[in-house]
């Protein structure tokens, strides 16, 4: 049995970069499930959907993936040759015209940007993304799942306790029903004596009302039912798999019998 609650975290680092993974979730009746991942994963969504569907049943469910630092970088240095190439003729014929003395060498233009510029390359994943993504989701679902099952355990130790108070409640219900034939009489012939004063009612007629409040009271059926409901919850405490639709419905089936028992009964 796990809890609708939770919380599991995954993290691996290297290179520089560092990426997380989170599953927390909240009760909800059917799977909600949102995923919140950087804009370079976001192709990937479907795959990963599918191994959280495969691991979580009901819940209102978040994933979330951080990435924090940067792949590392390649440069390349571009030169705009035939812009350098003609630059240095020029300043070779205005030399020459000029009669200017000096030499004309690279390091003419070195530094100038319209010569020479740097390229940085970046590249925003690398093959291993994926591959690493899906293991740090199945790791964070583990310690999710394992989180739940905590919270499982204390939710069913608490759980079981009030289906056996139930139980006995439901033993004592059994047994002051079968005893409640001659209390029904008694006091019906209390209230019938204090009615009719001296005038005597025939022992036959007094069966009768007797037996017709023992009818309208009688909640046999009702504590079968409640018996059964209440053996079948227990069992589903012990089970494992997803177990929250059937024990809600349980719980109402139990509330209905014991309001009709409350509403039939004759005995407060």
């Amino acid at each position: 049995m796990r809890s609708m609650t939770g919380f599991g975290q995954a993290v691996w680092q290297g290179n520089g970069r560092r990426i997380t993974v989170e599953v927390r979730s909240v009760n909800q009746r059917f799977l909600d499930l949102r995923l919140n991942l950087p804009r370079e994963y976001q192709a990937w969504e479907e795959g990963l959907r599918e191994i959280v569907q495969a691991a979580v049943g009901r819940g209102k469910v978040d994933v979330t993936v951080n990435r924090s630092g940067t792949m590392p970088a390649e440069f390349d240095v571009e030169i705009n040759e035939p812009v350098a190439r003609a630059t240095v003729e020029g300043w070779r014929r205005l030399q020459r015209r000029l009669g200017l003395p000096g030499e004309i060498d690279v390091s003419c233009i070195l530094g100038r940007s319209e010569f020479v510029r740097v390229i940085e390359r970046r590249c925003d994943t690398d093959d291993a993304d994926l591959p690493r993504l899906r293991r740090l989701l199945r790791a964070a679902l583990r310690s999710f799942n394992r989180a739940r099952e905590r919270e499982g355990r204390a939710l069913a130790r608490d759980m079981k306790a009030r289906v056996t108070r139930l139980q006995r409640l439901e033993r004592a219900l059994r047994k002051r029903s079968a005893s409640l034939g001659p209390e029904l009489a008694r006091r019906l012939a209390e209230r019938v004596a204090g009615l009719l004063g001296d005038q005597q009612l025939s022992h036959e007629r007094l069966l009768q009302e007797v037996a017709l409040q023992a009818e309208r009271a009688d909640v046999t059926e009702e504590l079968v039912r409640l018996s059964s409901h209440l053996e079948r919850l227990a069992a589903l405490l012990g089970e494992k798999g997803p177990v929250g639709k059937p024990i809600d419905f349980l719980l109402q089936e139990v509330h209905r019998e014991i309001n009709t028992i409350a509403s039939k009964s004759a005995d407060l």
